[in-house]
C-alpha cells in the first residue's frame, strides 16, 4: 500500500499527491472544465425567464415587420424627404459590433497575449451571432423584401452598385467568422463529450452528443493535429483583421460614393472601421461581464480581464473622437454652402441633441471613467460600455438621417436659404422601427444563451495550454464515451 498522501478532487476521486503543484494543476483543470460546461449541464430558472422575455421581444419585432410589409415603408416613418433612416443606421451598427469580437480575439491571438484565453470563446461567439442579425437589416429596408434573391442572382447584379459589393464582402466575412469560431472549438469537443457522458437522457443531452461527435470525432489531440490546428487558427486570425477592415470600408462606400453633403466623405472608410471596433469591443465587454456573472465565472474571468478590454475600447474611442473632430472641422472650414449647412444643423441646429449626447456619453464619460483609478474597475468599464453602445447607435442616426433629409433643391424663398431649418425634411420614429430595432438587440443575448447551451463557454484546451497544465494520457487518448471526469 502506498505511503504517499492523497487528496480528494471536486469529482470525488482520489489523486496521489506526488507534488503540490500537480494537485493544483489537476484541481484547476477540473474547475476549468466544470465551469466551461456549466451552461450546458445546468439550467437555472433565470435562463428560462431570460429566454422567454427575449423571445417575446423578438416576436413583437416580427409582428412589426409583417405590419410594415402590409402597409409599406411609410408606416416606419420613411418619406420622400427621408429615404434613409433607422434601418440603415441599424445595418451599420449591428454589422459593426460583430467586428469587435472577431478582431479583438484575432489581435490577442496574434500578439500571443496570455490573458486572452477565457475571453476568446465569448468574443468569437458574439461576432458569430451579431453579424447575421446585422445582415438581415437589409430586408426591412426593402420595399419588396421578397426580391432579396436578386442580390445573389447574377442576371440582376449591378456591378457599379456598392450595395452588391457590400453583400459580397459581408458574406465572405460571415464565412470567415464561422471558421474562426469553429477551429478553436475542435479541441474542446472530446472533453465536452466526456463530461456530458453516456448516461444523461433527454433531447438536449442526445443533441449535444450528436453535435460533439459530428464536429469533433476527427480530433485525437496528437501533436501533428495540434500543430496543424494552431497553424490554421493563426492563419485565420491574420485573415480576419484585413477582412474586417475591408468589409466595413466597403460598407462606407454606399454613403461615400453618393453626391450628398455629409455622405461624400473620404474619411468614411477609416471612420466606419474605428467605430465598428469601438462598439464591438464594448459589446464584448458587456457580453463577458453578463456571462461572468450569470454563470459564476469569476475565477477564470477576473476584473483585470474586463479592465484590460476597457483600455482597448477607450483607445478606439479616443481615435474615433479625433476622426469626428477632423470630419466636422474640414467640412465646416471648407466654406462650401452644402457642407456648412450640414455641419450647422448637427452642431447647433435641429440635430444638436443627439450629436452632443453622443459626444458626452460615448466620448467624454468613458474617457473620464478610465482616467480615474476609483472608477477604473469592472462596474465602471461595463457602465462605460453600455453608454458607448447606446450613444454610438445614436451617432449612426446622426450620420444617416441629416444628409438624407437635406434638400437638394435650394430655394432662396425659404428663410435664409439652405441654412434654414424650414428647408429640411423630417423623419419621425414610429413603433415599427423601434420594435424591429429592439427585436434585433434582444436577438443577440438570446442567440448567445442558446449557443452556449450546447457548446462550452470557455476554451478549455487553450486555457490549459496557456496555463501549462499537462494533459493526462487518458485524455490524450480521448474520453468520448466516458462519464464526467
Amino acid at each position: 500500500m502506498s505511503d504517499q498522501p492523497s487528496v480528494t478532487t471536486a469529482t470525488g476521486g482520489s489523486l496521489d499527491l506526488v507534488a503540490p503543484d500537480e494537485v493544483d494543476a489537476a484541481e484547476l483543470r477540473e474547475a476549468g472544465r466544470e465551469a466551461a460546461m456549466r451552461p450546458v449541464l445546468e439550467t437555472g430558472k433565470w435562463w428560462w425567464i431570460a429566454v422567454a422575455t427575449l423571445a417575446a421581444v423578438v416576436v413583437v419585432g416580427l409582428v412589426a415587420w409583417a405590419t410594415q410589409v402590409r402597409d409599406g415603408l411609410g408606416s416606419a416613418g420613411y418619406n420622400n424627404q427621408a429615404f434613409w433612416a433607422v434601418y440603415e443606421a441599424d445595418l451599420v451598427a449591428f454589422i459593426g459590433v460583430s467586428y469587435g469580437g472577431a478582431v479583438v480575439s484575432a489581435i490577442l491571438r496574434i500578439t500571443n497575449a496570455t490573458w486572452r484565453a477565457p475571453l476568446t470563446r465569448i468574443a468569437e461567439g458574439t461576432a458569430l451571432v451579431t453579424l447575421p442579425i446585422g445582415m438581415l437589416f437589409i430586408i426591412p429596408h426593402l420595399g419588396s423584401p421578397w426580391r432579396i434573391w436578386e442580390l445573389v442572382w447574377p442576371p440582376y447584379w449591378g456591378l457599379s452598385s456598392p450595395i452588391l459589393w457590400d453583400f459580397f464582402a459581408v458574406s465572405t466575412y460571415l464565412l470567415a467568422t464561422v471558421v474562426f469560431f469553429y477551429l478553436p472549438l475542435v479541441s474542446d469537443l472530446k472533453i465536452a463529450l466526456g463530461r456530458i457522458g453516456s448516461t444523461r437522457t433527454g433531447w438536449h443531452a442526445n443533441a449535444c452528443r450528436w453535435l460533439y461527435r459530428k464536429l469533433g470525432d476527427h480530433w485525437d489531440g496528437s501533436p501533428p493535429q495540434r500543430r496543424a490546428l494552431h497553424g490554421a487558427i493563426g492563419l485565420v486570425a491574420i485573415m480576419v483583421i484585413p477582412l474586417a477592415v475591408s468589409v466595413h470600408s466597403v460598407l462606407s462606400f454606399a454613403f461615400a460614393s453618393s453626391s450628398r453633403a455629409g455622405y461624400i466623405e473620404t474619411i468614411f472608410p477609416v471612420y466606419f472601421v474605428v467605430a465598428a471596433l469601438y462598439t464591438g469591443i464594448a459589446l464584448v465587454i458587456v457580453s463577458v461581464a453578463a456571462f461572468r456573472r450569470g454563470y459564476h465565472l469569476q475565477r477564470f474571468i477576473t476584473e483585470k480581464h474586463i479592465v484590460r478590454l476597457g483600455f482597448l475600447m477607450i483607445g478606439m474611442g479616443a481615435f474615433y473622437l479625433y476622426l469626428t473632430f477632423t470630419e466636422y472641422l474640414i467640412d465646416g472650414y471648407s466654406g462650401q454652402r452644402d457642407e456648412a449647412a450640414w455641419v450647422r444643423q448637427i452642431i447647433i441646429g435641429r440635430y444638436w441633441v443627439p450629436f452632443w449626447f453622443y459626444f458626452v456619453a460615448a466620448g467624454v464619460v468613458p474617457l473620464a471613467i478610465m482616467a480615474f483609478r476609483r472608477t477604473r474597475n469592472a462596474k465602471g468599464v461595463v457602465f462605460a460600455s453600455v453608454l458607448v453602445l447606446l450613444a454610438m447607435w445614436v451617432k449612426r442616426i446622426v450620420i444617416v438621417v441629416p444628409p438624407a433629409t437635406e434638400p437638394l433643391v435650394k430655394s432662396p424663398l425659404r428663410g435664409a436659404g439652405v441654412l434654414a431649418s424650414a428647408n429640411w425634411g423630417t423623419y419621425h420614429f414610429t413603433w415599427i422601427p423601434i420594435s424591429i430595432t429592439l427585436a434585433a438587440t434582444a436577438a443577440i443575448p438570446l442567440l448567445l444563451l442558446v449557443l452556449f447551451k450546447f457548446l462550452p463557454i470557455l476554451p478549455v484546451s487553450e486555457m490549459e495550454e496557456l496555463e501549462g497544465i499537462e494533459e493526462p494520457s487518458a485524455i490524450d487518448a480521448g474520453e468520448g464515451e466516458g462519464g464526467p471526469r
